[in-house]
């Protein structure tokens, strides 16, 4: 995406206006503004609409559109922009475990992450993780629990396999595995079809949506609202009764312009 990426664009409507260096302040200064500005939704494949991942679409959609996106969508735009300050990305893929049984087969490579090397040493960011919201990089340490303002998070590794876990109120929860193979635009074209397309998969049978702001994080599945604390502390609930509930929920909370009308989707939601 690097020689087509308007990198003023992409910080006017994250509104971020700190220093443009590639150091570790900036990349988490930058995750922390991307996530607020642009929310995780899957408006796209819950309505069966197709999800384009060239470089045109995916800011037209996410940085000109007033819409926010999922993982592929997210990271591949977050990685241009790391990459037009002058931070060293490697773009990762990661199977995901969220709702999987512990001892259940490892699924495909159905999400999006990165790994950016700084002189610290490197550190793995991620703004697409749709179930919990990895809101700062981590550092590329195992076996230690690293904080957030909304999180704890812990990395293993068994052989070649890492794993992302976060503390919730019942105990740690395995986010997603991945290797340190690097990908390139095929492999997330592939994973990107396979997501938004696949009947039986969260994405295109939930209406899902999440942004970390103001200290809080948001979340809705179908017309279930919550406000989170940290470590996945629900402070608030509610169930949205009508497509005027829905409506402005998605314009005032997540911030962004629904791409169908708000009836259409409050009825596939079901319920």
């Amino acid at each position: 995406m690097d020689s087509e990426f308007r990198l003023q664009n992409y910080l006017k409507r994250i509104g971020f206006l700190g220093p443009i260096e590639a150091n570790l302040e900036t990349l988490k200064a930058l995750q922390t503004s991307h996530l607020a500005a642009i929310p995780f939704e899957a408006l796209d494949p819950f309505l069966r609409r197709p999800v384009q991942l060239d470089p045109a679409s995916v800011q037209a959609k996410l940085v000109d559109g007033n819409r926010g996106g999922y993982c592929f969508e997210q990271n591949l735009l977050f990685k241009a922009a790391l990459e037009a300050i002058g931070f060293e990305v490697t773009g990762l893929a990661g199977r995901v475990r969220w709702m999987s049984p512990p001892d259940s087969p490892l699924g495909p490579k159905t999400h999006m992450l990165l790994k950016v090397e700084l002189p610290e040493g490197a550190f793995l960011a991620d703004a697409g993780f749709g179930a919990c919201l990895l809101d700062a990089p981590l550092q590329f340490k195992t076996d230690i629990e690293q904080n957030s303002a909304l999180g704890t998070y812990r990395l293993t590794q068994s052989g070649e396999l890492f794993a992302l876990a976060a503390k919730r109120q019942g105990g740690w929860r395995t986010m997603y595995v991945f290797d340190m193979q690097p990908q390139i635009q095929s492999d997330y074209e592939l994973g990107n079809w396979f997501t938004s397309t696949n009947p039986n998969l969260p994405l295109t049978s939930r209406l899902i949506a999440e942004r970390i702001a103001d200290g809080q994080r948001y979340r809705l599945v179908d017309r279930l609202f919550s406000t989170e604390a940290r470590d996945g502390e629900v402070i608030a609930e509610r169930r949205l009764q009508n497509a005027g509930e829905l409506n402005e929920v998605l314009r005032t909370t997540f911030a962004i312009t629904p791409p169908a009308p708000p009836e259409e989707i409050f009825e596939r939601t079901g319920g």
